[in-house]
């Protein structure tokens, strides 16, 4: 397992930035100084086919999403100085959980771009014909002067043309959809839900259908008993963000925005952008 001041290839590793799940992820520099985010594997077992397999296609869907503004920098991936490891951009940010934790102005004062920003990543993914299968604030990271990137698409799946049944369930089940928590077929439309959830969070600091297990949310999204709108919590919400919230939480998918292109222009109607 990597150490700091290690090299795999040309980068030496120097500061362990985050670690959870199957990966962590160092700051590294290259032999010319320049810096880097570099993810290496936990778990290195000879056995470890599952996770391999993951890290691999998430590199792979990243390679293939790039958009050198809202999507974090694709550098390499593969065997490098022995590590299965991405290198990707090095963004000097926090991700949006923990600067909604933080009340940190950077979020609150840049919070409409920052919407749309997350929602035209989401549409560069679907774009090239992918659904990201985790969105959440935690997968966005957003930098000091308010520039936004979308991370981490070990989930990332292909869009089935119809919606399909996923062989497994991944993600976190408190932006999953409706039909993902109920085992039926789905499609990018999953992601459109949780970027609606994101943003009700983002707007509110509250779920909008909070639970402490999988079937606990599953019955708040299906019942509304107490669902309450964004504005009851956040009257300064504008009355047409609040109807493109509301519009994404739909709990049957025919009834969301189509595509997420749809979602952004009328995002930037109602901010007025």
């Amino acid at each position: 397992m990597p150490v700091s001041g290690s090299k795999l290839g040309p980068y030496t590793l120097h500061e362990l930035i985050n670690s959870g799940g199957m990966s962590e992820i160092w700051l590294a520099t290259n032999d010319a100084g320049a810096s880097f985010a570099v993810r290496t594997m936990l778990n290195n077992s000879t056995f470890a086919f599952t996770e391999r397999k993951r890290f691999n296609t998430g590199a792979e869907t990243l390679r293939a999403c790039q958009d050198g503004q809202l999507i974090i920098g694709y550098v390499e991936h593969g065997k490098i100085g022995g590590e299965l490891a991405l290198v990707m951009e090095y963004v000097e940010g926090e991700n949006l959980k923990l600067l909604m934790g933080a009340n940190d102005p950077v979020l609150t004062e840049n919070i409409a771009q920052v919407l749309i920003d997350f929602a035209s990543a989401m549409e560069v993914v679907h774009g090239r014909g992918f659904m990201h299968l985790d969105i959440k604030p935690e997968n966005v990271l957003l930098t000091r002067n308010g520039s936004l990137r979308l991370i981490d698409f070990d989930l990332a799946q292909p869009i089935p043309n119809p919606p399909r049944k996923l062989d497994k369930n991944p993600g976190t089940p408190a932006y999953m959809a409706p039909e993902q928590l109920l085992r039926q077929p789905v499609d990018h439309r999953a992601d459109i839900w949780a970027w609606g959830v994101s943003a009700y969070e983002l707007l509110t600091f509250k779920k909008p259908f909070p639970g402490e297990n999988p079937d606990e949310v599953l019955r708040r999204q299906l019942d509304r008993k107490d669902f309450v709108s964004p504005r009851e919590l956040n009257p300064d919400i504008p009355p047409a963000l609040e109807n493109v919230v509301l519009r994404c939480l739909e709990k049957d998918m025919e009834k969301r925005y189509p595509y997420t292109s749809k979602l952004v222009h009328e995002l930037k109607q109602g901010l007025y952008v």
